[in-house]
């Protein structure tokens, strides 16, 4: 709102002027320069502000010759100026709907990043005019650019560290780590599955033992167990509490999945190479040198065709007497490494450097394995894959073996396995923590919309009642659709501050009378906090008007009370509460403002009215009839209509008699002053 004494001269001149006619003040008339042809309005004559103030007024006749020519002269400019546009060829062009409005002011920097340049170039001109695209085209053109200039490469380079792929920011590493990966089950399983296929190469291809079938029957039940205590996880309300309590601590903590998801790996690889400590350890170069009496380090594929003991891939039995069975095919224990290798990558929480350092290791101990204790496994095999070649191409005896030894191949394979491994779970992770980060800024974004709508809301509630609010946030509407509602029974309260005008004074030590305005705004924000309590709920603030306070109950089916009329009683304890708390303002503010209020009941028309700053008001002879109440009312008392006393007075309020009162439009009224509440009130 805006005041002043101009605007309360203005409201006088509007209260003292004639139907059909602008009536302005002296000063105004001198602003005008002549362009009007005035006549005195006497306006003094019908206003008592405008009399007791000595205003001069006059009433605007109509435009003078000076303006009319003035008028003529402005709507010829404007034809000629239409016509030059009309005529000009324009630059904007409809098939280019992302680049037609761009000022130079308005290409931000991220519309720079996704191609977009400054309008005012030539060469975007030129780009603009020579180029035609469809609209798809375009469209397809604009989100390219705009996922270029939000690349994953961007993203990763501003917020995640190259090698070891944390977030830059501890925050976002410590809102990461506590991701709940309900999935676990999962992996679990595909690390079962890669054990059961190790099971099965082992047992097809190596000699069974006790050690082999007790030992793959416990990593079998440990790996089946860890799985269905995982997988409660999923369908957590069907299984005991206990159960639940273990899957929880497992799954939803980041250190606990990840030292069972080691310890299921470290079971599977395990599993890979157990039966390799089943097998003879006979060195067969050894067997040989004895044989032939012979240094081991002599010993070659011709010995081995050459011996009595026709050894080959096929034997079975331990070499030089061995009581262990021999594995002639080693590789295969390899190979099963390499697929516990493979349970490592499905383990998704476990990190690429944590994935990294336990393939390592698995590669380190195999490695150790098979060049101390187990090396005389590859060494033989190498012989005999030799010696059983040269007997199927029947070649003479070489004296160099030119054949990589397996022993050397191993470790040159398991590296280059676990290298692709690595290069994957860092793909993985990458993926996870951007994805990840674009979840996060969807949630924020999100949630600052959600902030958003409820400060728009909030806002929307200060100008519009709720249920009309509602009304209009649920369906779109006409700028010049009309909202109304009819009320049977409202009761309309105006409070107003009589003397507040004498206490508005416009001086340099009151900052313009701002001062004076801070005062009634902490009067009003008293107001409203009041009629914001729970027992005023069914109360509806409609406007303030300069010092003028109008509120209303019963507007909607839920604060409209037909039966026992609780919202005219609520509307009367408000009206004796502001009486009250303008008596706590005076005593604190040293001030002795005067309130008059004025209550009536009867029917009225609610609604919202404009297209633009819309007003939510209420009209109606109801309406009319409590202003006046308000206007013809008694300082610090509040006056009531005979309608309002007769609701009151039924419920124990006690009221006073005033009289007839003389009512502009209404003729004589008897009125009554509410005095106060029921005993119990």
């Amino acid at each position: 709102d805006v005041w002043s004494n101009d605007v309360t001269l203005a409201n006088q001149m509007e209260a003292g002027g004639k139907a059909g006619r602008i009536h302005i003040t002296e000063a105004t008339l001198n602003y005008l320069n002549g362009d009007y042809d005035v006549e005195p309005g006497f306006g003094g004559e019908r206003n008592a502000y405008l009399k007791k103030h000595n205003i001069e007024t006059y009433l605007i006749v109509g435009c003078s010759q000076k303006r009319k020519e003035e008028k003529a002269m402005i709507a010829k400019m404007n034809r000629q100026r239409t016509n030059s546009v009309t005529h000009n060829t324009s630059h904007w062009c409809s098939d280019r709907p992302f680049y037609n409005h761009l000022s130079a002011h308005q290409v931000s920097k991220e519309m720079k990043r996704m191609g977009f340049e400054d309008p005012k170039d030539k060469h975007f001109i030129f780009r603009n005019t020579q180029e035609n695209m469809n609209p798809e085209d375009e469209v397809d053109e604009f989100l390219g650019r705009a996922i270029d200039a939000r690349s994953i490469d961007r993203l990763r380079s501003e917020h995640v560290k190259k090698f070891l792929l944390t977030f830059r920011e501890p925050d976002l590493e410590k809102k990461y780590s506590k991701q709940v990966d309900d999935r676990f089950g999962a992996y679990v399983a595909c690390a079962s599955l890669v054990f059961l296929f190790i099971c099965f190469i082992q047992i097809i291809i190596m000699p069974r033992s006790p050690l082999m079938i007790g030992f793959y029957v416990t990593c079998f039940l440990i790996l089946l167990t860890v799985m269905f205590v995982s997988a409660i996880y999923s369908c957590f309300r069907l299984f005991p509490v206990p159960l639940q309590t273990l899957s929880k601590k497992i799954v939803q903590s980041r250190t606990n999945s990840t030292l069972v998801g080691i310890f299921t790996i470290i079971l599977v690889f395990l599993s890979a190479f157990i039966n390799m400590f089943t097998c003879s350890t006979k060195g067969l170069h050894v067997c040989l040198g004895i044989e032939f009496d012979i240094s081991a380090s002599y010993v070659n594929a011709c010995h081995v065709r050459s011996s009595s003991f026709n050894y080959s891939l096929y034997t079975v039995e331990g070499f030089c007497g061995g009581i262990s069975p021999n594995c002639n095919f080693p590789e295969y224990f390899t190979a099963c490494v390499l697929l516990s290798l493979l349970a490592c990558s499905v383990f998704l929480q476990i990190s690429s450097i944590g994935k990294l350092i336990l393939m390592l290791f698995i590669e380190l101990l195999y490695v150790i394995i098979i060049e101390v204790p187990e090396v005389n496994l590859f060494d033989n095999v190498d012989l005999l894959v030799t010696a059983n070649a040269m007997r199927d191409t029947n070649v003479t005896c070489p004296e160099i073996d030119t054949k990589v030894p397996l022993k050397i191949m191993t470790p040159v394979v398991m590296t280059v396995f676990v290298l692709a491994l690595y290069l994957h779970a860092q793909q993985v992770e990458s993926t996870a923590r951007l994805d990840f980060l674009w979840k996060l800024q969807a949630t924020e974004e999100k949630e600052e919309m959600e902030e958003l709508q409820a400060y728009n809301r909030r806002l929307l509630h200060n100008i519009l009642p709720k249920d009309v609010a509602a009304h209009f946030l649920a369906r779109e509407r006409r700028n010049d659709e009309l909202y109304y509602q009819s009320c049977e029974c409202v009761a309309v309260m105006f409070a107003s501050i009589s003397n507040f005008s004498e206490f508005y004074v416009e001086l340099e030590a009151n900052n313009e009378g701002v001062e004076c305005l801070r005062l009634l705004n902490e009067i009003i924000a008293d107001f409203d906090e009041i009629i914001s309590e729970d027992q005023f709920r069914q109360l509806e603030k409609i406007k303030t008007i300069g010092s003028t306070y109008m509120a209303a109950s019963g507007l909607n089916d839920s604060t409209y009370d037909k039966a026992g009329k609780t919202h005219i009683k609520a509307l009367a304890d408000y009206a004796m509460r502001l009486m009250d708390q303008m008596k706590y303002i005076n005593e604190h503010s040293f001030n002795n403002f005067k309130m008059k209020i004025g209550l009536n009941i009867g029917p009225v028309v609610a609604g919202v009215i404009g297209a633009r700053k819309p007003q939510y008001d209420i009209w109606g002879n109801t309406v009319n009839v409590a202003s006046r109440m308000d206007s013809t009312g008694v300082p610090e008392r509040i006056q009531v209509t005979t309608d309002m006393y007769q609701v009151l007075s039924a419920h124990n309020y006690t009221l006073e008699c005033r009289g007839v009162v003389k009512v502009k439009g209404k003729g004589e009224m008897m009125t009554y002053f509410l005095n106060e509440g029921p005993p119990s009130s």
